[in-house]
């Protein structure tokens, strides 16, 4: 019986998978049943019992997140491109689909995005794809490395974590004008509270990209600092890295009593190593640091 479900799971793990990689082509009922190899009748409500949601509401929600992260960050594509790719005919068809779950014009989103209507509207998606891709770590996933010490240049977020987008949009803004591309100066997330603290403006986190350059602030609130070196407990999530909470977890509660080792005086930070939307969702990847004595 764990075999068979382990099979199932697989078999529509692999579904999600291919829509990530193929957002803007046709998938139909036909094409991703025939992915699943289930049988096109009954596919649909398949999915619907694994996911909470249909099929075509699925496909829609992951386009028009991949289309706002676009938007949102990726200055470089024009919003009739960004409009194609999320498979509408015209520019006029995305816009009046983007305002009626944003309340925003495609535009106005670029400028000037309010993120709260966006959480809500892709809770949805986060909870259809959470029920597959919940990862259970084990002790072989966690490796102990030494760490080089990384100058960095940092924008500290502080204040409500709805509002970390707008702070992550002027970051990538700010690195773009100083040329610190991501292939070439790596980008941490330092977290300097808890995820949910009591008091939503408790909290707190730094945004840096590793550079020994000068710095220009060009206008932002931008300081120097560094990442100590020193040994690290690593832990390297493939996927769904928008939320790493499971992941410290892991760390904290059950690797970390586990393995005699103590936790050093440095918080818990990640490295982002691939990028939603530059690559498909599920291939977005990030090593979580654990800093120990």
């Amino acid at each position: 019986m764990k075999a068979a479900l382990q099979s199932y799971h697989a078999r529509m793990q692999r579904v999600l998978d291919y829509i990530d990689r193929h957002l803007g082509c046709d998938l139909d009922l036909e094409t991703l049943s025939g992915v699943a190899a289930f049988s096109k009748f009954h596919f649909h409500r398949q999915f619907k019992a694994a996911f909470g949601l249909s099929v075509h509401r699925y496909v829609q929600l992951a386009r028009m997140k991949r289309a706002s992260h676009q938007l949102a960050y990726m200055d470089a594509q024009s919003v009739t491109d960004i409009a194609l790719d999320a498979g509408y005919d015209a520019p006029d068809a995305f816009a009046r689909a983007f305002r009626r779950r944003f309340g925003q014009s495609p535009s106005s989103f670029r400028e000037s995005p309010d993120w709260e209507p966006w959480f809500a509207a892709f809770g949805p998606l986060d909870n259809a794809r959470c029920m597959l891709m919940q990862k259970t770590f084990t002790t072989d996933d966690v490796m102990v490395r030494d760490v080089p010490p990384t100058p960095v240049a940092i924008m500290e977020h502080r204040g409500d974590p709805a509002t970390l987008g707008a702070t992550i949009k002027r970051f990538i803004a700010w690195r773009k004008a100083a040329g610190l591309h991501p292939r070439t100066s790596p980008t941490f997330n330092v977290w300097r509270s808890e995820r949910r603290p009591v008091s939503p403006v408790d909290y707190r986190m730094d945004l840096c990209v590793g550079t020994d350059q000068p710095i220009e602030a060009k206008g932002e609130q931008i300081k120097a600092g560094e990442i100590p070196g020193g040994r690290c407990a690593v832990l390297r999530v493939v996927g769904n890295t928008d939320n790493l909470e499971p992941a410290a977890l892991y760390l904290y509660r059950d690797w970390l009593p586990a393995s005699g080792e103590e936790a050093r005086d440095f918080p818990i930070y990640c490295q982002r190593l691939g990028f939603f939307a530059e690559v498909p969702e599920h291939e977005a990847v990030a090593d979580l640091f654990l800093p120990l004595k």
